[in-house]
């Protein structure tokens, strides 16, 4: 879903604003790193931290997107989201190679919710246009209080999705099966109109009386190989990502967000596959 957030952005041309405040001397712009659309809003913390804020109104959503391309890597940014009424706004923090019907993506995607109501995390991964692969989660916390990180894990053994380092969801790679393992993909991160689904499978929509709507990010890392023509170039010690899979204490939480947070997984949904379920959800 993710894939089509910036073309959902505004009907109209996309107008950069980006506000930036006078930059610490210690400090480094990690936004210099993407390209913007629509109003993002830059300014330091008291700590020093970079924040980029997406800003949606009636007019036009916002984003920002990698200049590179990435084969593998940890990615991680922390993020506050909109408090209060946020319902049929989706925010968004994920990877991409394009636009086209075989397109490679890992999402996170934020749903928005009324007032009150638990905050719904999308996890999902297409490969080579093959999605519909949703696991779904309330989060334990209120997510517009404070920052929170928000980091996924990409090699060529698994996908792990993690929330302030409590992994929550990983979806390993079977040699039969397709999995995002050749297009390299650019990080990306919207905020957008998507009341048509987003939130009670689109029942309600966003109250624009409460707009503008933002969404703050800081503290984006990425330790990754980066794409360069046919081949990549990896940074020192990428073994700590390049090789991670599930330890003891993440199949701990993992079964614990199942329990406790996990609202919808594709493969409980015999609806939606009746011809059958994915080859991956008869070997989780």
């Amino acid at each position: 879903m993710a894939r089509w957030s910036l073309a959902l952005l505004s009907s109209s041309s996309l107008t950069v604003a980006v506000l930036a405040l006078v930059q610490p001397a210690s400090a480094q712009s990690w936004l210099d790193e993407f390209t913007t659309d629509g109003d993002v809003r830059s300014h330091y913390d008291p700590s020093g931290k970079q924040v980029a804020s997406l800003v949606l109104d009636q007019n036009s959503g916002a984003g920002f997107n990698s200049t590179q391309k990435y084969l593998f890597g940890e990615f991680s940014v922390e993020m506050k989201l909109i408090p209060g009424n946020s319902a049929g706004t989706v925010t968004s923090f994920y990877l991409t190679s394009g636009e086209g019907d075989e397109h490679d993506e890992i999402d996170m995607e934020f749903m928005g919710n009324s007032s009150g109501a638990p905050t719904v995390l999308n996890t999902n991964v297409w490969a080579s246009g093959d999605g519909k692969k949703e696991h779904q989660f309330y989060l334990w916390f209120d997510p517009s209080a404070d920052f929170h990180k928000y980091t996924v894990i990409w090699n060529d053994k698994n996908i792990i999705f993690r929330v302030d380092d409590v992994t929550v969801r990983a979806f390993k790679r079977y040699a039969d099966l397709p999995y995002p393992d050749a297009k390299p993909m650019a990080v990306h991160a919207t905020l957008w109109d998507g009341s048509y689904w987003a939130t009670e499978k689109g029942e309600v929509k966003i109250d624009w009386s409460r707009a503008p709507f933002v969404v703050s990010y800081r503290g984006y890392t990425a330790n990754a190989c980066v794409a360069v023509g046919s081949s990549s170039s990896c940074p020192a010690g990428r073994n700590e990502w390049m090789d991670r899979q599930l330890e003891d204490t993440d199949r701990l939480t993992v079964a614990w967000a199942r329990r406790n947070c996990l609202q919808y997984n594709y493969c409980d949904d015999g609806w939606r596959f009746p011809q059958g379920f994915p080859g991956e959800c008869s070997r989780e």
